[in-house]
């Protein structure tokens, strides 16, 4: 946290509290800054002085400062502000401090002066790991952030965005800013809205995403765009979450896939180096694999591929000759006569673990959707243990334990249902266990690229096709002629429409099991953007309403485009080794949306409403 740049001094210091070296002894210096501790031996007082960029020992001595000195050193506190002028000195040989970069010198003070008295702080600013309520902590957010874990966490954010801005424009590329001031459109979540004055009735939704208005910025011939920006979603919070937050948002023209995650992908890799020189990458070129692959493989389409314990898919050991069912064990075989899956995965070593474990296990499947939990455990000496076996002949128990690949020790845990929810939960048990079993290096960055997602979902309830991701998206161009239906008319979709079977051009960069982002590329054609819209639901006239500009630019030559953006909050949160994006946020929100230290969301003003031409008409009650 040293920073030695003399452009820093003011008429208040001449250095920072993290500048001072040895090779300064003998010379005169002013530091102000916080008092971070202070020890009070009568006529000898030695305070810690604190800023940003560190910590120097500042020395009182009865014997040499003058006495309005050592009586301003004996007034002051932990969190008052003072400015020292002192003559750097040399620690005494046995009393340096090697955890502290000045630790080789401190300042002895010839005159102090105390800038700014402080209450009692309602938790410990000078002891980094003492535990504080969150809830605490963001109400005083403004002391949290003088901590040194937010301190360290905020530089290394400031630092990845400053890499961020450096390898964009040495590629080429140009900041612009995007209005936040935008029409509202469906982007998957809830807008914000904002009402108009001067427009009664109106209003503005603030931006999900600038999406709309980087592609219109590609059809103005811009080339390359970026922006840091930010965005606003009206959405349930998580650790990873918050209703407003910041993208790295980008664009680029006459681009195909690989040319968009090329370049993604080497400025990712100059971003981590430059913010975390000291946390290995584990693999470049990044891996890539498909949607379908990373299910079957990890259960999730953002893989954490620091570790293996990948699922394995049973069914070839539980059917017989004639390729049907044949396990013995009616819970599997009725899965697979359905088209269901029989897959599992294998904690290393668990092969022990209590009875009260495995409930717990088996309590989380549920929680995560399954019907249940089946295990075998294989022993010392090859013994194969569990409930199952007695509904398994030894061939079949032989035969899963070698396609599982369980060694002696190996806990084999297995899940029988639907595509989906075999995906799903042993999906996440792997996440858990995987943290559990320590089995992911937490000092490595494992990237990793999804692509190949399908165009579209299915919605039963609005009977359409929603996108999987961004309703810009193109379609792979062997999968174009699928984008119909079985009616003949994309305006009347079915769940059984060609459509259903299309690739998009979207990709997503996951990082350490997080999404970091997604991207794709865009439809460029207006008759192909029409054709995707109404198999999503969208009418001719909606289309005009939420798309119109979009729809028109088209009409005056649209270069073949893509782009993505980037999580900073996750990426920074990722990159500083936390598991919330609020660690690495100034001022973020709590979990219900608010902001504990302004107060925010507040009522307001009575006239407020009356300047808008809106009344509050309360919120209906939920039915339960």
């Amino acid at each position: 946290m040293t920073d030695p740049s003399p452009s820093l001094a003011t008429p208040y210091r001449t250095h920072t509290c993290g500048q001072l070296r040895a090779a300064d002894a003998g010379s005169d210096a002013r530091l102000s800054g916080w008092v971070h501790r202070r020890r009070d031996y009568g006529s000898l007082i030695f305070i810690d002085l604190r800023d940003r960029h560190g910590i120097t020992q500042v020395v009182v001595d009865g014997e040499d400062a003058p006495p309005e000195v050592l009586e301003a050193a004996s007034r002051v506190r932990p969190e008052f502000v003072i400015s020292v002028l002192g003559e750097v000195a040399a620690r005494l040989a046995g009393t340096e401090n090697a955890k502290l970069p000045t630790g080789d010198i401190e300042l002895r003070a010839t005159e102090l002066t105390i800038l700014s008295e402080a209450k009692t702080p309602p938790f410990y600013i000078n002891e980094p790991d003492a535990p504080v309520d969150e809830s605490v902590r963001l109400k005083y957010r403004y002391l949290d952030i003088r901590r040194e874990p937010m301190q360290r966490n905020l530089l290394l954010r400031s630092r990845m965005v400053q890499a961020i801005r450096e390898v964009h424009h040495a590629h080429g590329f140009l900041e612009i800013e995007t209005p936040t001031l935008i029409k509202s459109t469906p982007e998957g979540a809830r807008d914000f809205i904002v009402p108009s004055r001067l427009q009664p009735g109106s209003v503005y939704a603030l931006p999900q995403s600038p999406q709309q208005l980087k592609q219109l910025l590609m059809v103005g011939g811009i080339d390359r765009y970026f922006q840091i920006a930010r965005c606003y979603r009206d959405e349930d919070l998580r650790g990873d979450r918050q209703p407003e937050f910041t993208q790295l948002d980008l664009e680029m023209s006459f681009v195909d896939e690989a040319s968009v995650m090329g370049f993604v992908e080497a400025m990712a890799i100059e971003v981590s180096w430059a913010t975390v020189p000291d946390r290995p990458i584990l693999q470049t070129p990044f891996p890539i694999v498909t949607f379908e692959e990373t299910l079957e493989r990890f259960g999730s389409d953002k893989p954490d591929v620091r570790f293996g314990m990948e699922l394995v898919d049973l069914a070839p050991a539980l059917v017989g000759a004639d390729g049907a069912p044949a396990s013995g064990f009616g819970v599997f075989d009725s899965a697979l006569a359905v088209g269901g899956r029989v897959k599992a995965i294998v904690a290393p070593g668990m092969a022990g673990v209590t009875r009260r474990e495995i409930d717990e296990l088996t309590g989380r499947a549920r929680r995560f959707g399954a019907k249940g939990l089946a295990h075998l455990a294989l022993a010392a000496g090859g013994e194969i243990k569990g409930p199952i076996t007695k509904f398994l002949s030894d061939d079949t128990q032989r035969a899963l334990i070698e396609r599982s690949g369980a060694a002696e020790g190996d806990l084999i845990l297995i899940v029988a249902d639907d595509a989906d929810t075999t995906a799903e939960v042993l999906g996440r048990l792997r996440v858990e266990l995987g943290a559990r079993l320590g089995l992911a290096d937490p000092n490595v960055l494992a990237y990793v690229w999804v692509h190949r997602f399908p165009m579209y979902q299915w919605d039963t309830d609005n009977k359409r096709w929603d996108a999987t991701h961004n309703p810009f998206s193109d379609v792979l161009p062997e999968d174009e002629a699928l984008l119909v239906t079985t009616s003949g008319d994309p305006a009347r979709p079915a769940p059984d429409d060609p459509a259903g079977r299309a690739r998009a051009l979207q990709y997503d960069l996951a990082l350490n099991g997080w999404e970091l982002g997604g991207g794709s590329i865009r439809i460029h054609r207006r008759e192909l953007l029409e054709r995707s819209f109404l198999l999503q639901g969208q009418t001719i006239e909606a289309m005009r309403e939420k798309f119109g500009a979009v729809l028109e630019a088209f009409e005056y030559g649209a270069p073949p485009h893509g782009g993505i953006a980037l999580g900073i909050d996750r990426w920074a949160a990722l990159l500083a080794d936390q598991t919330n994006i609020r660690e690495v946020m100034a001022f973020p929100k709590t979990q219900s949306g608010s902001d504990l230290m302004l107060e925010a969301p507040s009522a307001p003003e009575p006239s407020q409403y009356e300047e808008l031409g809106l009344r509050f008409v309360g919120v209906p009650e939920k039915r339960s």
